[in-house]
């Protein structure tokens, strides 16, 4: 009686999960192998590998760091894209700034889709040879091999991680579930079955949850990695220039016009730069005039506050690509690249750079926002996502010059200001008659987007170490904090939404606190 009691409710009480062994001490194979099979169709370790699959894959792509390399004389990391729900896709190439292109030759199926990330363009001769005739072939096969095998670490150090990630995910699995279970038998039994007897009765149970684990994740993660690396290598096969894997490179603007001295700085820029509708410029030049330049323009007000001459290349309706790198026609004049005019200039200490809403075609969701309602339509939007995505390419291109001008001048890049606050009410927001104005809504989207340039802005200065000014001026519709006037044109000024004198000063003074003391008194 006592035995039978206690083999009902004591010890010796069989828990349910384990597998009897057979006389020889191991249960027969096809007994095993059904154990295995029972085991993989149940609840616990299905729930298990959807947790490794659908959260340990991406969490493993996203926390492997990316694998520094050099190809053709240029620093890249590779890595992976973060996996997004599309049965393929392609790899990606993020470029200074905030600039992220498809790499359209390599197509992977599955998750796993490689990244290369391109860091400042560097001249030396390693990048020379990879655009010589004589040597080109075989720095592009060089390429091949380094990017595909820098990937391969990569993937190596991943499977590390996924499978410390599995076998932790196993543990945590387990723990769970020898607590349900023990919760379970004690109510069966009618008493407390401790950890030790459960283990020592689902031990098998407990090891073919994890081997199945590991096993499926490993079997997924390699699957994935034979796609990864098979499109990877039949895209590359098809790239025919070192362009095709890193992008074009624009030729840098020539040096124009006579040497130029006696400048300690200079400012380079649009409108806003030039300052446009203020006192004109005492003996004015041709393309003083055709620019718009005034006598309070942000050169002269950094001048006039650290007692330097400062060289004025500013013109009103610059852009990166017409009017800082390239010409511009502006005033009925052809206007020579302003980075070609600096680098005549000898002696330079610092360079200001105020350039973005030109680019962006700025006016044209002003006036767009002013019309209608609402404003926050797909269309537009997708229209300025492709403006700030060409800006960020161009702006890129310009820093890479700036980086090599002659003496190596510090370079402080001016944060676009916003023009109204998102609770403005006054006459400048609601606009001229006839339109809807700016509501709340319409001012909050514009605000984003000047984040989004300003993001832009900042993200490519330091990539290169370059400074950043951050003005500060007073909204339309508020009152500045000195009461020393508006610091933004109103729609009655000449140039709306340019700053005035007053705010023309503030963007100088944002300037002068950037810039180091080294570069002179």
């Amino acid at each position: 009686m006592t035995s039978e009691h206690s083999k009902r409710h004591g010890v010796g009480a069989e828990i349910p999960g384990g597998v009897a062994p057979s006389a020889g001490g191991r249960p027969p194979r096809r007994r095993r192998l059904g154990a295995v099979l029972r085991e993989a169709r149940s609840l616990p370790t299905v729930l298990l590998l959807a947790f490794c699959l659908l959260v340990g894959v991406p969490a493993t792509i996203g926390l492997t760091p990316a694998q520094e390399l050099t190809v053709a004389g240029q620093t890249l990391s590779v890595g992976a894209r973060l996996p997004s729900l599309s049965v393929s896709g392609p790899a990606r190439l993020v470029q200074i700034g905030n600039t992220r292109l498809d790499i359209a030759p390599l197509q992977v199926y599955g998750p796993l889709r490689p990244q290369v990330t391109l860091g400042p363009i560097q001249r030396n001769e390693a990048a020379a040879a990879a655009v010589d005739p004589a040597t080109g072939a075989q720095v592009r096969a060089a390429a091949v091999s380094t990017v595909s095998t820098g990937f391969l670490r990569w993937y190596c150090w991943a499977t590390l991680g996924l499978l410390a990630f599995t076998l932790a995910a196993t543990a945590v699995a387990a723990y769970i579930r020898i607590l349900v279970i023990l919760r379970r038998q004690s109510r069966i039994l009618h008493r407390q079955v401790t950890a030790a007897e459960l283990w020592h009765s689902g031990a098998g149970q407990f090891r073919r949850m994890a081997c199945i684990a590991v096993a499926v994740t490993m079997m997924c993660w390699a699957g994935t990695g034979a796609l990864a690396y098979t499109g990877t290598v039949h895209g590359l096969q098809s790239v025919r220039s070192l362009s095709d894997l890193v992008g074009t490179h624009h030729l840098s603007p020539l040096a124009v016009g006579p040497k130029v001295t006696g400048y300690t700085g200079a400012v380079i820029g649009d409108s806003r730069a030039a300052r446009v509708g203020g006192a004109p410029v005492a003996g004015a030049t041709a393309d003083d005039i055709a620019c718009g330049r005034s006598a309070d323009s942000l050169a002269a007000e950094i001048g006039m506050m650290r007692g330097q001459r400062v060289l004025n290349l500013a013109c009103s309706g610059a852009s990166v690509p017409r009017g800082l790198l390239g010409p511009q026609a502006q005033g009925g004049r052809t206007l020579p690249s302003q980075v070609g005019r600096l680098k005549q200039v000898d002696g330079l200490k610092y360079v200001a750079v105020v350039i973005g809403p030109n680019d962006l075609y700025w006016a044209d969701f002003l006036q767009y926002c002013y019309a209608v309602a609402d404003c926050q339509d797909r269309l537009t939007q997708g229209e300025f996502d492709y403006r700030l995505a060409t800006f960020d390419r161009d702006y890129g291109e310009l820093l890479h010059n700036l980086n090599d001008l002659p003496g190596r001048p510090q370079i402080v890049i001016v944060k676009s200001y916003d023009v109204f606050n998102a609770d403005a009410s006054c006459a400048d927001a609601r606009g001229p008659a006839g339109v809807s104005g700016l509501n709340p809504s319409n001012i909050t989207l514009l605000s984003s987007r000047n984040k989004a340039l300003n993001d832009v802005l900042v993200s490519g200065a330091q990539k290169y170490g370059f400074s950043i000014a951050s003005p500060r001026l007073a909204p339309l519709c508020t009152d500045s904090a000195d009461r020393l006037g508006a610091d933004i044109q109103g729609l009655d000024g000449t140039h709306p939404f340019h700053p005035t004198g007053i705010g023309s000063m503030r963007l100088a003074s944002a300037v002068v606190q950037a810039i180091r003391a080294d570069t002179g008194a």
